[in-house]
């Protein structure tokens, strides 16, 4: 027996209501198991500095673990893509960069995912300054000295990065769209396979996060020649930014934030904000990330941090197009 149309209409609103009240229920019990947190990156980088130590503090702030699992690979773009379509029940949180949610946009055709439409941004956490290095064995000790040896030989010297598309590969590019040199660039899956060969002298040089290569400066085995954020960095005050040492307009701050998929309930973006937000401010997790080469900055809101991935893709995307780079 059909029910009277009137009826159908009636249990589907309540049907909707009791999905309306339970929501916040939901929210409210979360979490009730362990959180993973996808680094796109791979163990050891920069990056993955940051995420675990906010990954720690955010484990005593929820009472859950929070399971680090490193996706490294393409700039951020497999473990990116993987983030973004992750069930959106609160129970997965991505960390996301400069890189993966700005560079690949201009550098695939189809990375998999629209971070403005498939990723909620929770909150961007801070900068990490990029150091350019050369191998100790390098006769070359500043800036220009590299740009001469790219301009003796067009084209052949060579540097090193974490991947197509990360801020390491960027900080190449613009280096030379403002000096004029042809470089060739080597990606590697990883940042420090990346130190690693120019440390062992397979490429010339590299554009690193300070906290991926800080250690192996102080070792002796690495001479830092500049730093491409606008300012010289507090760990690394003696060395000059990219502007100081003779290359225009060069500024590249890569910033680190995180994200959770669309669909994440309210409360449950708005109680992550809120901790990671506080967690920034902790000073003995500013100080353990400044020494790092990490400068944290003030909290935001998530329609702040969804800005700023709008602002830096105007910004970036026609850099990348006119520099011709592409990752297909």
């Amino acid at each position: 027996m059909r029910l009277p149309r009137i009826a159908l209409t009636r249990r589907h609103a309540l049907t909707g209501a009791l999905l309306l009240t339970a929501a916040p229920a939901m929210a409210a019990d979360w979490p009730e198991r362990p959180i993973r947190m996808i680094i796109p990156f791979a163990a050891g980088a920069g990056a993955d500095i940051v995420g675990r130590t906010f990954g720690e503090e955010l484990a005593k702030a929820l009472g859950q673990p929070v399971v680090i699992d490193n996706k490294g690979g393409a700039g951020g773009l497999l473990g990116t893509a993987e983030g973004a379509r992750a069930p959106a029940d609160g129970y997965t949180l991505l960390l996301t960069s400069q890189g993966a949610t700005v560079f690949n946009m201009g550098l695939y055709k189809s990375p998999g995912y629209d971070p403005l439409k498939d990723l909620i941004p929770i909150a961007t956490t801070g900068i990490l300054t990029n150091v350019m290095v050369v191998s100790t064995a390098n006769p070359a000790n500043t800036v220009a000295d590299v740009i001469a040896q790219a301009r003796a030989k067009p084209g052949e010297l060579t540097y090193g990065s974490s991947g197509v598309g990360s801020s390491l590969h960027m900080s190449g590019v613009i280096t030379e769209q403002r000096t004029g040199v042809k470089l060739q660039h080597v990606p590697y899956r990883g940042a420090p396979a990346a130190v690693l060969a120019v440390i062992n002298g397979e490429v010339t040089m590299g554009f690193f996060n300070a906290p991926t290569v800080v250690g192996q400066i102080k070792a002796g085995k690495l001479k830092a020649l500049a730093v491409t954020t606008k300012d010289r960095s507090v760990i690394m005050p003696g060395v000059p930014t990219m502007m100081e040492a003779g290359v225009p307009d060069f500024v590249v701050a890569t910033w680190l934030g995180f994200a959770v998929p669309t669909g994440t309930p309210a409360p449950i973006v708005a109680r992550l904000n809120a901790e990671i937000g506080r967690i920034a401010q902790m000073p003995q997790v500013k100080e353990k990330l400044l020494v790092q080469g990490f400068e944290v900055l003030p909290p935001d809101t998530p329609a702040a941090a969804r800005k700023l991935i709008a602002d830096d893709q105007a910004l970036w995307l026609p850099i990348i197009k006119a520099s011709g780079a592409t990752a297909e």
